[in-house]
């Protein structure tokens, strides 16, 4: 009877293997990743003013308590404080237009958390990137709000005029400031020619006639820096290359899948007549390559499945942006890639536990 009792009283973990003991917990995990996602945010909300600030705060409020919300209602217990939910609402905001207009932005990222993690079962099972699925939601659902680009409020010599800054704290001029992105420009059969005067009238790079090496290269500073249209997060290449070597000295994420997809990109650009250096540092590839392609969960757990993962993301974007019908493919691609990663898995297994001998006899390592 004592052993009945204590059985019935000793909770029984079940969960698939390998079963890996680690002092790193997912809370520990997702707070690195805020930290890291914080410097973009800050930088969006001092590029396009307090419609980035609402949204990043509606999208993070309403992801949490979406799935909060949720779990309740079938009987689970609520976990806000793994802080997965707030990463994913923070995600979401970062790559969409900083325009859009607030229940939008709270109905994607209720989706994001929702529809695209818990009906999977969860944080861990979920099979597609939740802020991406939750922006492809909203891109298929609204796609006029989400095309509708605003320009930055701010530049390198300082605010731009009037009209802007007072269409964006909503005290003057316009209600918005629209302007086409990099991206948007190319796709409306521009040049990187007209991507450098479009940047230059809108006050962020200095005025330029044609395309030459003393106005491309102040061109592809500013997309480099970060001034320029898109989305919340995914401008300044420098804050997300920071983030970056942040998130590798905290061993958060593998570098494997970020750089075989730039290196993608890169090529695959150059390959199909493309310049690749500004289709690197236009839209949201370095971003999405650094914060969607090393999630734990949706991208492959192997070094060569990694390797794959980023190497067809980043040449799906550029396929997708060349002859796609919306200038910027990286979400698609990384959700093509995330249904891909299942098979990446079995076709490159790793083996946990596995002991191969190595050398003379006698001698073994463990495998990898």
């Amino acid at each position: 009877m004592p052993d009945k009792i204590h059985a019935e009283q000793t909770p029984v973990l079940l969960s698939s293997s390998p079963h890996i003991a680690s002092p790193v917990n997912s809370k520990m995990l997702m707070g690195t990743m805020l930290i890291a996602l914080a410097p973009s945010a800050i930088f969006g909300i001092y590029l396009f003013g307090v419609q980035a600030l609402l949204n990043i705060i509606v999208a993070v409020a309403a992801a949490v308590i979406g799935e909060t919300l949720f779990r309740i209602i079938i009987r689970q217990p609520a976990r806000p404080g793994d802080l997965s939910a707030a990463v994913s609402g923070l995600l979401l905001a970062l790559v969409i237009p900083p325009a859009v207009p607030l229940w939008m932005t709270a109905l994607g990222a209720v989706f994001a958390t929702v529809v695209a993690k818990e009906f999977f079962g969860g944080l861990g099972a979920n099979v597609f990137n939740p802020a991406l699925t939750g922006r492809a939601f909203l891109l298929m659902s609204f796609p006029v709000a989400m095309t509708t680009w605003r320009v930055p409020v701010h530049s390198p010599a300082g605010s731009l005029p009037t009209d802007t800054v007072g269409a964006c704290f909503f005290g003057s001029g316009a209600d918005i400031v629209s302007g086409a992105t990099p991206l948007g420009i190319i796709a409306g059969n521009g040049s990187v020619a007209d991507v450098g005067r479009s940047l230059a009238a809108s006050g962020l790079t200095a005025p330029i006639g044609s395309l030459s090496p003393e106005s491309y290269w102040p061109m592809i500073k500013s997309l480099f820096f970060g001034y320029r249209g898109g989305s919340t997060g995914e401008t300044s290449i420098l804050i997300i290359l920071c983030a970056f070597v942040f998130l590798l000295i905290t061993r958060v994420i593998d570098w494997r899948a970020p750089v075989s997809m730039v290196a993608a990109g890169f090529i695959t650009a150059w390959a199909l007549g493309l310049d690749p250096l500004f289709q690197i540092l236009s839209g949201g590839l370095i971003f999405g390559a650094v914060f969607m392609a090393t999630d734990y969960t949706t991208a492959p757990v192997t070094a060569k499945g990694k390797i794959i993962f980023g190497l067809g993301a980043g040449a799906i974007s550029i396929l997708i942006r060349k002859w796609g019908i919306y200038p910027e493919g990286v979400c698609f691609a990384i959700l093509i890639m995330n249904a891909a990663t299942p098979f990446l898995n079995r076709l490159l297994p790793r083996k946990y536990g596995y002991v191969k001998k190595h050398g003379g006899a006698g001698k073994y390592e463990a495998g990898k």
